[in-house]
């Protein structure tokens, strides 16, 4: 039985419910409607969500040069919970994921000899655009979207005492009483509506990835029933993890994860093309930095091909990063209490940035240079086994496809994990230790929705239904940075004239 939960619990578990009935009942109808929802948006929109991106942005560069940057996420006296590496380690495994151990070759390969972003299939330019592109849809852009949304919750949680949901943030705009009725209800359900959709498909996707690489290893079958068997296995490992609390489960998880993921990081370096990496990265990182704001604003409305390619790629991950931001936003404010605003920005700008440039440096220039040298890793491989394709043409191949089938795991646990905390969260009005019969609540419902949407084949529907979601939510965006500020800035005037009174009144004591 599920005890003292609000509300939006309800509200989300039924929406989320009806979504599901529609994917199982009709998933060519869920696709095809939520398709061309999401094809208007990205037509329609995709000068707004470039200007917000930014926005967000220049709003977090500007939070760590200004006064605000010594403000502590909690009272004076409290102290981080994590140390350094614990944290990047946390925060990189929620925000990222698995998604980067798959799109380190799939989305390089396909920029460079499918569809480039501006260059002829297979040129030198393609190639040289391929990585480029990849480092900016993973860079500070997608970390600024966690950053602003992480940044407030812990603010407003930490040092303002207020329940940890997306609608207490909002307080100083609306008033209490507003948060409090319909419409601070929206805006919470509509986090956990997001949440639960985008980890939902994840895991639906994952279990798809890690029964493509043991089919490719093993010649184990590679159908619903393993994928199946594959969920539930994970369902039981990462509900194991969620009952032992954030402190212990995802904690040594994300540790022992990051551990093997620059294992293989580094023994794919040393097997590859190793020069070949140190010369793209360095490359490509100066292509980024030099085409920074021209990537930021391009929008090619005179080219319809290079267009199409923009709402394909650029305009997708800038929704796809905004949908996610609840979700990954609450965890990383929950794991950053106690740290200063400018080392907040800092580390969630830079530190997990940089990991995502030497991932793809190393992953996708060994992808790139295959399918360079004659061996089409498109064509021969699905999206899903594309990784364990590439690993297989290196010595050492099978090991490290092992250690990556091991990574994607601990990933799929960690993410399933941190989602069931953020959602207990947000189900027991902001409660930043949820009953555990919630977290598993959640956890079993988000496995049960993968594995039907899985079986009839609805997740490209399902991920639709997200893109869709981050369209309203991006404006809730806006109002929590705008919340924050209003807050911050009453916190700096009264800090100063606290502080005379004080004085004022010790001279007078020692006049006295």
């Amino acid at each position: 039985m599920v005890k003292n939960v609000s509300s939006v619990f309800w509200y989300a578990l039924t929406i989320c419910g009806v979504l599901v009935v529609w994917g199982a009942i009709a998933p060519e109808h869920l696709k095809s409607v939520s398709l061309k929802v999401t094809t208007y948006i990205s037509e329609a929109f995709g000068w707004y969500y470039l200007l917000i991106i930014m926005i967000l942005l220049v709003f977090c560069i500007y939070l760590i040069f200004s006064k605000f940057g010594n403000i502590k996420l909690g009272k004076e006296e409290d102290k981080p919970d994590f140390n350094l590496a614990t944290w990047f380690a946390m925060l990189f495994s929620a925000g990222m994921g698995m998604g980067l151990v798959f799109w380190t070759t799939a989305e390089p390969i396909s920029h460079a000899f499918k569809s480039p972003p501006g260059a002829e299939v297979g040129s030198n330019e393609a190639i040289r655009q391929a990585l480029q592109y990849s480092f900016f849809h993973w860079g500070i852009h997608a970390w600024a979207v966690y950053g602003v949304v992480a940044l407030v919750l812990a603010y407003f949680k930490f040092r303002k005492g207020l329940p940890g949901l997306i609608s207490a943030t909002l307080i100083p705009i609306f008033g209490e009483k507003s948060m409090q009725g319909i419409l601070g209800k929206l805006i919470d359900t509509l986090a956990i509506f997001a949440t639960v959709v985008g980890v939902a498909s994840t895991l639906g996707f994952g279990s798809a990835q890690i029964n493509g690489g043991l089919s490719y290893l093993f010649n184990t079958p590679n159908n619903f029933g393993m994928q199946l068997l594959i969920l539930a296995i994970s369902t039981v490992l990462f509900i194991i993890s969620a009952w032992s609390g954030v402190g212990k489960g995802i904690k040594y998880l994300s540790n022992i994860n990051m551990g093997l993921g620059f294992a293989l990081l580094l023994l794919l370096f040393i097997v590859g093309p190793t020069l070949y990496i140190l010369n793209m990265f360095t490359t490509t990182l100066g292509s980024y930095i030099a085409n920074f704001f021209d990537m930021s604003f391009r929008l090619s409305p005179l080219n319809e091909a290079r267009r199409t390619w923009i709402d394909n790629w650029t305009i997708f991950y800038w929704a796809w990063w905004i949908s996610w931001a609840p979700f990954v936003g609450i965890f990383i404010a929950r794991i950053s209490k106690g740290r200063t605003i400018k080392e907040f920005m800092l580390g969630v700008l830079f530190v997990p940035a940089l990991v995502c440039f030497i991932f793809f440096a190393v992953f996708g220039v060994s992808a790139l240079n295959i399918e360079q040298n004659g061996l089409d890793v498109i064509s021969n491989y699905s999206i899903e086994t594309t990784t364990f394709g590439v690993l297989q043409h290196y010595p050492l191949g099978e090991f490290m496809s092992l250690i990556t089938i091991v990574v994607i795991a601990i990933f799929f646990i960690t993410s399933a994990d941190s989602a069931t905390f953020v959602l207990g969260m947000l189900s027991t009005s902001g409660s930043l230790n949820p009953a555990n019969s919630v977290k598993i609540t959640w956890g079993l419902a988000m496995s049960a929705m993968a594995a039907i949407i899985v079986y009839f084949g609805g997740t490209q529907g399902l991920q639709n239904m997200l893109i869709i979601a981050a369209l309203p939510f991006s404006v809730v965006m806006l109002l929590m940075g705008a919340s924050f500020y209003k807050a911050a800035k009453q916190e700096i005037v009264k800090g100063p004239k606290r502080k005379d009174r004080i004085k004022k009144k010790t001279k007078e004591h020692i006049q006295e």
